[in-house]
């Protein structure tokens, strides 16, 4: 491959080896996870998504380290809902072994991982990462209160009873394929340096 085609692998050189035309490189662009070459609105927009995100996170970790209470007290008792009831069984032992001889250790560190979300998504700084992060903190809330509205409950009371982690969950996701640091984030500055 030469020229314009040899910088590009996989399905978007494909693309543009066989198509030679101006037709199918507006295709490869739809395939490309960075916002550049999306429509600037839809980038603003997931910004505005983004930084709106790490705002609520901050208050989420704001007050989780202010005060002792939450990893001396709150936490454990939290953990003990999810270890006895709530928690899917397969990641019962995880929490009862693992999580919960370090209940304050842990408490705390969910606190330093909600503000470092919160800076994150705030300053579009590692979103990349931040968000794969935030996608598994959230999957780790929804296996841990799954059964929060009982064992026998109707299919949507279990999806009901996550909506405070599954949609976040989405929102990661979409941070992390569309690259959002790229627009209104340090992320876009660095890559610019570069």
């Amino acid at each position: 491959m030469t020229g314009r085609a040899a910088r590009h692998s996989g399905p978007k050189a494909v693309l543009l080896q066989h198509a030679g035309g101006e037709r199918l490189r507006g295709a490869a662009r739809i395939l490309s996870p960075v916002l550049s070459d999306q429509d600037p609105r839809l980038a603003r927009t997931i910004a505005g998504v983004r930084i709106a995100t790490g705002f609520l996170f901050l208050l989420f970790g704001e007050y989780k380290l202010a005060s002792p209470v939450f990893a001396h007290a709150g936490f454990p008792q939290y953990l003990q809902g999810y270890i006895h009831n709530e928690a899917v069984s397969f990641y019962r032992p995880f929490l009862a072994r693992i999580i919960q001889p370090h209940t304050v250790f842990f408490g705390y560190a969910v606190g330093v991982l909600e503000l470092w979300i919160a800076v994150s998504m705030i300053a579009g700084l590692w979103v990349q990462m931040t968000s794969i992060v935030g996608t598994l903190f959230m999957l780790n809330l929804t296996l841990s209160t799954w059964w929060a509205p009982g064992h026998g409950a109707a299919l949507w009371r279990y999806f009901g009873a996550e909506l405070d982690t599954i949609p976040l969950m989405f929102l990661f996701l979409v941070f992390l394929s569309s690259d959002a640091g790229q627009t209104w984030g340090i992320d876009g500055v660095l890559r610019k340096r570069t």
